[in-house]
C-alpha cells in the first residue's frame, strides 16, 4: 500500500497544476492546451472545473494499445503464439497471476504515469485508479467552491460519484473487495484503510452509481450550461444517466454473483454452487438494469444496437443501406479514424493514438508465415472450446442432439457470428493480387495446413477477426494509412447490458422473470441479441430448465462478447474458472476431403471435412488462489488491516 498511498495522498494535488495543460481540455471544451490554472482556480468556475474532471477521462487505459502486442483477455476463449510466452495471456494459463505487474498489460503499463495523461501507453488501471480516485473526492469536496449553476454542480457531481465508483470496481474485478476511499485522505492522518468485503465495497459503488445517475443527464447535448454550445456532438465519452445506471446494476449482479456468495471453492459444477447466486443483489441489479434498458427502448437515450446487415459476411462488406453495423463495435475503416462503439458503446475512453492502431493492434490477429501478416511474431488466437460455443443459426448449441449439427460439415449453418467473427478452414484471406503469396490466398487450416504451424499460424486451427478485419494483411494493406483503420475496445456496451439484465432475472425466478422497470423476460432479453443477428431463439428445453436457461446465458455471452476481456471475470464469478472443460484450452483437428477448386467456386462453409476432433493444448491448473489476482508484496506490507488475497 505504499505506493497507493503515495498516489492518493499526493499525486492528485500535482493534477491541480497540470489538469488544464493537456490536449484533451481542449479537446472536449475547446480550452487552449498552454492554459495553467492554479489551485485555487481549478474549482473557480465551471469550465475550470470540468478540466479538472476531463483529467480523469484521459486516464481511462486503452486496453488494446496500452503496450505493443498487447495482452487484455484470459479467459479461456485465447491462447497466443510461443513467441508471446512472456506476455500475460500465457502467463495466466501457467498461474502466474504476478505476471500482471511485469508484462506491460492494461492493469500496469511498465512506464505507467497516471500525470502524464498526453501519453497512452502509460495509461493502466492500477496506478491510474487511485489517483483518479483522489481526483474525484478533490472534486466533490471543492464543490462549494464553484461559481456556477445548479446544473453545472450537478454535471460535476455526477461525474465525480460516478468514476469514484468506477475506478473502485474496476479493480475490484480482478482483486476483490478494497478499502473504499470516499474523502480527500490528509498526508498527516495516519488512517488504517482495512479492506471491505467485495459485497460491502459493491454496496459503496453502487451508492456512488445511483447519486450519479440522479445528476447526470440522459444526454449532455440536451443541457444548457456554460460552454455546452461549443461541446456539443463531443460528449460521447462523458458519462450520463444511463453509463452510472448500468454500471449500478453490474456491480451489483457481480456482488450477487456465485463467487460473492459462496467464497472461492473447487468443484462448483458438482456441488451445484455455480448456480447459486444471492438473489436479493440479483434483483436489485435486474431492477436497475431494467430501467436503463427501459429508457433506452424507450427512445430516451443516445443508446442502440447497432444492424448485423451485411452483403459478404466474410469480408465485413455491410449492406448498401446499412449505416452503424457490427464490426463498427470494434474497429473503423475508411472513416476519417472514427472511434469504434457506435450507436452500442455505454463505456469507453478517449482512443486517439491511431498509430498504434496501424501498426500495433491490426497486426497480432493474422498468420505470420510467410510474412502474411507484417511485425512482431504474436498473434491471438480463438480457442476450439470457445469456437464450439457459436452455436447453430437454429439457436441450439452444438452439443445438442437437435441442433443438426454434422462433423463432417462442422462449419455449416452456423451462428451467423461465427462468420463474422472467427476465420476457419477454405475462407479467402487474400483478396487482391497475392503474387508470391498466393498459395495462401485460401486458408488452409486443416492439421497440416500451410497456416498451422504453432510458431506463427495458427496452433488451433482458427484466426480471429472479429475486432480486427482479415484485409490487414501485407496483400491487402488493411493496416496501411490509406484505409484509416481505428480498433478499440469498449469497457461496457448495449448488448452487455441486455445479457446482465438476462442473468439477473433468471438468478431470481428463470426465463420468465422480469424486472418491475423493464417489459422484457430473462428469456426475451437474450432473444433481442439472438435476433439482431439472425440466430434462432433459446430453445424451449433450455427455458424450461433455470440451470439450463443459465447454461444457455452464459454461452450467450461468450459468443456475443468473445475475446473482448470479459471472459476471464465472467468464468471467475462464476466459480468457473477452476472447472473442466473451463480451465483446458483445445485445438481443432481434422482433414480436409475438398480440393482448391472447391474453395474457388463454393462457400467454405459447405466443405466437407474427416476426422473433426478437438486435442488439448494446455490445461490450467488453477486453485483457489486464482480467483482473485494478487496484490504487489510492496504494497501489502505498510499496516497489517492491508491484508493479502488468500494463497499469494
Amino acid at each position: 500500500m505504499k505506493k497507493i498511498h503515495n498516489l492518493i495522498l499526493s499525486v492528485g494535488l500535482l493534477g491541480l497544476a497540470l489538469c488544464s495543460t493537456f490536449t484533451s481540455c481542449k479537446d472536449y471544451l475547446d480550452r487552449e492546451p498552454n492554459t495553467t490554472v492554479s489551485a485555487t482556480d481549478a474549482f473557480k468556475n465551471f469550465n475550470n472545473y470540468q478540466g479538472f474532471v476531463e483529467l480523469i477521462i484521459n486516464c481511462i487505459p486503452d486496453k488494446e494499445k496500452c503496450n505493443w502486442c498487447p495482452s487484455w483477455n484470459w479467459g479461456d476463449d485465447e491462447i497466443f503464439n510461443p513467441e508471446a510466452d512472456d506476455r500475460m495471456t500465457h502467463q495466466a494459463d501457467l498461474g502466474n497471476f504476478r505476471a500482471w505487474s511485469q508484462t506491460g498489460n492494461w492493469l500496469l503499463t511498465a512506464n505507467n504515469n497516471p500525470t502524464d495523461a498526453s501519453a497512452p501507453k502509460n495509461h493502466s488501471l492500477w496506478g491510474h485508479a487511485w489517483f483518479c480516485i483522489r481526483q474525484a473526492n478533490m472534486a466533490l469536496e471543492h464543490i462549494d467552491e464553484m461559481d456556477g449553476t445548479d446544473v453545472e454542480r450537478d454535471l460535476i457531481l455526477g461525474q465525480s460519484y460516478f468514476f469514484r465508483a468506477w475506478w473502485h470496481f474496476e479493480l475490484m474485478e480482478y482483486f476483490g473487495g478494497l478499502p473504499y476511499i470516499n474523502k480527500v485522505l490528509d498526508p498527516n492522518d495516519i488512517e488504517k484503510l482495512p479492506r471491505l468485503s467485495f459485497q460491502d465495497c459493491a454496496d459503496s459503488c453502487a451508492r456512488d452509481f445511483q447519486r450519479a445517475a440522479d445528476y447526470l443527464p440522459l444526454k449532455w447535448d440536451d443541457m444548457t450550461f456554460s460552454g455546452s454550445a461549443q461541446v456539443k456532438g463531443k460528449n460521447q465519452l462523458r458519462p450520463n444517466k444511463i453509463t452510472a445506471l448500468c454500471y449500478k446494476g453490474k456491480c451489483l449482479l457481480w456482488a450477487g454473483s456465485p463467487l460473492m456468495k459462496n467464497g472461492a471453492q473447487l468443484g462448483a459444477i458438482a456441488s451445484g454452487k455455480t448456480y447459486e447466486y444471492d438473489e436479493t443483489y440479483c434483483k436489485r441489479s435486474a431492477e436497475t438494469l431494467g430501467e436503463a434498458l427501459q429508457l433506452v427502448e424507450d427512445g430516451e437515450t443516445e443508446y442502440s444496437l447497432v444492424s448485423f446487415d451485411y452483403d459478404n459476411i466474410y469480408d465485413h462488406e455491410k449492406a448498401k443501406n446499412a449505416k452503424n453495423c457490427y464490426s463498427d463495435l470494434f474497429y473503423t475503416q475508411n472513416q476519417g479514424y472514427r472511434t469504434p462503439g457506435s450507436t452500442e458503446a455505454i463505456m469507453r475512453g478517449p482512443s486517439k493514438d491511431w498509430n498504434s492502431s496501424n501498426w500495433n493492434t491490426t497486426k497480432v490477429f493474422g498468420p505470420k508465415v510467410a510474412g502474411l501478416v507484417e511485425h512482431d511474431n504474436v498473434i491471438h488466437q480463438p480457442t476450439a472450446n470457445l469456437v464450439e460455443m457459436y452455436g447453430m443459426a437454429n439457436g441450439l448449441p452444438i452439443d445438442d442432439p437437435a441442433s443438426g449439427f454434422d462433423p463432417e460439415h462442422p462449419f455449416n449453418n452456423r451462428d451467423p457470428r461465427f462468420y463474422h467473427d472467427i476465420v476457419f478452414d477454405g475462407f479467402k484471406y487474400l483478396i487482391g493480387s497475392a503474387g508470391d503469396k498466393e498459395p495462401y490466398r485460401y486458408c488452409e487450416l486443416f492439421t497440416g495446413g500451410n497456416m498451422r504451424p504453432v510458431a506463427n499460424g495458427s496452433q488451433t486451427g482458427y484466426f480471429i477477426q472479429k475486432l480486427v478485419p482479415h484485409n490487414c494483411n501485407i496483400v491487402d494493406d488493411g493496416y496501411g494509412w490509406g484505409k484509416q483503420t481505428h480498433t478499440y475496445l469498449s469497457y461496457m456496451r448495449l448488448a452487455d447490458v441486455y445479457l446482465m439484465y438476462a442473468e439477473a432475472c433468471a438468478a431470481v425466478g428463470g426465463a420468465s422473470y422480469k424486472a418491475s422497470s423493464f417489459s422484457k423476460t430473462a428469456e426475451q432479453a437474450v432473444n433481442v441479441i439472438r435476433k439482431r443477428c439472425g440466430a434462432g431463439n433459446v430453445g424451449a428445453k433450455y427455458v424450461a430448465d433455470k440451470n439450463k436457461f443459465m447454461d444457455e446465458i452464459r454461452r450467450e455471452r461468450a459468443v456475443e462478447l468473445s475475446f473482448e476481456g470479459f471472459r476471464f471475470c465472467d468464468l471467475q464469478r462464476w466459480l468457473l474458472l477452476t472447472e473442466y472443460p473451463y480451465n483446458t484450452k483445445f485445438r481443432q483437428e481434422f482433414d480436409r476431403l475438398e480440393d482448391l477448386d472447391f474453395f474457388k467456386n463454393n462457400d467454405p462453409r459447405e466443405a466437407k471435412v474427416a476426422n473433426y476432433r478437438k486435442e488439448v493444448i494446455l490445461t490450467r491448473n488453477f486453485g483457489t488462489k486464482h480467483y482473485w489476482f494478487p496484490f504487489l508484496d510492496s504494497e501489502i506490507y505498510l499496516y497489517p488491516e492491508f491484508k493479502q488475497n488468500p494463497g499469494w
